[in-house]
């Protein structure tokens, strides 16, 4: 049976076929595998963000305890001469309320749990006996503690600081302590507060108990959070990260920490959708950009598929007409070129691997002086893109070097190349590793130290003004170096601020003689 030919497949169909699909299984294959690395790294990169956070948020909270704990420890030295006197009770109390913070409300209270002293005074009356469970708690331990949230005698969810008073004779009188409300604003809630997303991430904390101390929904301090891993290893004082399933089914990225004088646990998470929203519209972007190559690909295989099958093609003409005379002129003439394809293809590998190696060459020479190896303005702008998307501090030194033009005039173009290239390599003697080193142009330099105050940013401004000055030329030219100095954001009001400052100091120190050190604010 013979198919109609419009139906027939022949061998520049099949050719066609396969580079096709293999052409689109390639794509998506590299497309899926592009995905799943940046979705793993953005992933881990989640993790350790969150571990780094709650471990530094956990550090906060033990921090504020444990100046609680020393505001109490100095009313106690205060209150033991004058636990008899009521007035100097209530004066004491006054001031630990008013004067630390931390607490939301502060109360003396004697061994037999009577309230002797409380501030604000609207809150219990003195002489009453106290019988919430952080009173009896502190009055049994007789010892500094942090007790475990419970309702106090005006209703409110609290914590309670305490530390116990004694007598000179050792006998004890009773306690100071402070309560922080959990469900009210608190030097506590204050602390975690500022620390929340908006698209469905949080931080909570929760207690031995697992009872949670703080969460962003305040309706749920005072829940008992089923355990689960992360909750179990915060609590028993481990730190790290892991990739779990929240309460409500939620897949969260989650790192935890533990404050280790109480034995609470800080989570911070972050759903991973959120986590991996952006990436999957890079991901359509991608996609979006490369489907003109890919359209093209596909023309290109159509065409070398027509090209590959037309001597297959001639031949098998001419085999149809092998029993007529010119049947072997016209085999001699088909074009049988399938050796040097391959070799053109070789050379277009190796032609693709230089065009590539140009590319990468060109893009560093866009952003590099070619005569000092340092950044260029361009290189200098897009770092500082960076830093300023990041709101990282840093110090900002510019540099010109003093009477150029002389060096220029009198020893030629080419000392005053080596000059400059000379001076690059002194700024990179002094320069730290994470410094970025640049030339502006000309005899121009900056230098822009991320992480540094505006004090160690002079030293090292100094420092390489010594160096240049300790430095001549080959020619045996002395040349030094005038300096500016600022700082981002400290004595600035943003990026483009801070280099005009820099810019402003480099021309006083200029104008006031040149060889020298001017920061910003002398300027």
């Amino acid at each position: 049976m013979h198919l109609p030919s419009a139906f027939r497949l022949d061998l520049r169909r099949l050719i066609l076929l396969f580079a096709v699909t293999t052409a689109l299984l390639t794509l998506a294959n590299t497309f899926y595998a592009s995905y799943v690395t940046q979705r793993d790294l953005l992933i881990r990169q989640t993790l350790e963000t969150n571990r780094v956070y709650a471990a530094k948020l956990a550090d906060s909270t033990e921090g504020l305890l444990n100046l609680a704990r020393q505001q109490l420890a100095y009313s106690v030295a205060v209150l033991a001469p004058v636990f008899d006197q009521p007035q100097k009770l209530m004066a004491e109390t006054e001031r630990l309320k008013t004067q630390t913070s931390i607490f939301n409300s502060t109360y003396v209270v004697s061994a037999d749990r009577s309230l002797l002293a409380i501030s604000p005074q609207a809150l219990a009356k003195p002489g009453s006996v106290v019988n919430s469970d952080g009173a009896r708690e502190a009055v049994a331990m007789r010892q500094p503690l942090v007790s475990q949230p419970f309702v106090s005698v005006i209703g409110r969810l609290v914590i309670a600081v305490s530390h116990p008073v004694f007598a000179t004779d050792g006998r004890y009188l009773g306690y100071v302590g402070g309560s922080i409300y959990l469900r009210e604003r608190s030097a506590l809630d204050v602390l975690l507060s500022d620390h929340h997303y908006r698209d469905g991430s949080g931080l909570y904390v929760v207690d031995r108990q697992r009872r949670i101390l703080y969460h962003h929904d305040a309706e749920r301090i005072g829940e008992v959070m089923p355990g689960n891993p992360v909750i179990e290893a915060a609590i028993s004082g481990d730190a790290g990260a892991q990739r779990v399933t929240d309460t409500d089914g939620v897949d969260m990225l989650t790192g935890y920490a533990s404050v280790t004088s109480t034995g609470w646990g800080i989570v911070a998470q972050r759903p991973t959708e959120a986590t991996l929203a952006k990436l999957h519209g890079l991901m359509l972007e991608i996609l979006g950009n490369s489907l003109p190559v890919s359209l093209l690909t596909l023309l290109c295989i159509w065409w070398l598929s027509r090209l590959i099958a037309r001597p297959l093609w001639q031949l098998a003409s001419s085999a149809r007409q092998m029993d007529s005379q010119p049947a072997a002129e016209q085999i001699r003439q088909v074009s049988s070129w399938y050796f040097e394809a391959a070799e053109l293809k070789r050379a277009m590998l190796a032609g693709l691997a230089q065009f590539n190696h140009k590319i990468g060459q060109l893009n560093h020479d866009t952003i590099t002086d070619p005569l000092t190896g340092l950044l260029n303005r361009r290189g200098m702008l897009a770092r500082l893109e960076q830093w300023q998307a990041g709101n990282r501090p840093f110090a900002v030194i510019a540099i010109d070097v003093d009477h150029f033009k002389q060096v220029n005039d009198s020893l030629g173009h080419d000392a005053g190349d080596q000059l400059l290239r000379q001076l690059a390599q002194l700024m990179e003697q002094v320069a730290r590793s994470n410094d970025v080193l640049c030339r502006n142009g000309g005899e121009e330099f900056m230098a822009l130290l991320p992480e540094t105050s505006l004090a160690d940013a002079c030293a090292v401004a100094e420092r390489l003004r010594q160096c240049v000055a300790d430095s001549p030329i080959p020619e045996g030219m002395s040349v030094t170096i005038s300096l500016g100095v600022a700082h981002c954001p400290l004595s600035s009001a943003g990026i483009e601020h801070a280099l005009k400052q820099a810019d402003q100091a480099l021309y006083v120190a200029k104008h006031q003689g040149r060889n020298r050190v001017v920061t910003a604010g002398a300027a």
